[in-house]
């Protein structure tokens, strides 16, 4: 079976929620030889991609993504030791974490997990996060991103107090500054001052890799 037949069937693998499946799958891919990061990207998170539109079309919902979530996760456990040296030390740094007084995070470890997989070493804050560990927390680490999440209308403004620490602390230049969840919108990103918005993990992984080269 050639790579590309291997990428489609991890990626179904992710989608019809067969973890066991995305594993075999992609210890099958390391004793080929085939690339992990490739794998990665073409087979499980193209698969999370896809439960990603069917969730925004109402045919999964909350409990189903989770589960594809594992076999990925499940997938990227076997594959991540493989990828090469060189990929790793690339790596851009971003810390991401849900707003103070926001407990929902499930959409926030859905975009860690694609960052992930994509390349990106993330530094998950969690939920329920202060507005002042964000600049911390990214400053300690030498983030190149904040990426905040909020699934709750009473926090949301909290997104902007973290670039208005930013921006009284005079590092506001050193960090991109990207915002998502339910009821965010690119109009609310703008006006609080943040680089980008995204709607879904899928959009999130392209935003992240716009910021990071501009």
């Amino acid at each position: 079976m050639g790579s590309q037949a291997l990428f489609q069937k991890l990626s179904d693998a992710v989608v019809n929620m067969e973890e066991a499946t995305a594993v075999e799958l992609s210890k099958q891919m390391v004793a080929k030889k085939i690339d992990a990061y490739e794998a990665i990207d073409k087979g499980l998170a193209n698969g999370m991609e896809r439960a990603g539109k069917l969730f925004d079309e109402e045919e999964y919902f909350v409990p189903e993504l989770l589960i594809c979530s594992d076999a990925m996760n499940a997938g990227i456990d076997v594959l991540k030791p493989h990828l090469k040296q060189e990929e790793t030390r690339k790596k851009h740094k971003a810390v991401i974490g849900v707003i103070e007084g926001d407990t929902h995070d499930i959409g926030k470890n859905l975009v860690r997990i694609m960052l992930e997989s994509a390349g990106f070493d993330m530094l998950d804050l969690g939920r329920d996060v202060p507005p002042e560990t964000f600049v911390d927390k990214a400053l300690e680490t030498d983030a190149a991103l904040i990426l905040l999440s909020s699934l709750m209308t009473t926090t949301m403004d909290a997104m902007g107090e973290v670039i208005t620490i930013l921006n009284e602390r005079n590092i506001r230049q050193k960090f991109k500054v990207a915002v998502g969840g339910g009821p965010i919108s690119k109009a609310f990103a703008d006006r609080i001052g943040a680089d980008g918005y995204a709607k879904n993990a899928a959009e999130a992984v392209r935003l992240c890799k716009r910021l990071v080269v501009s």
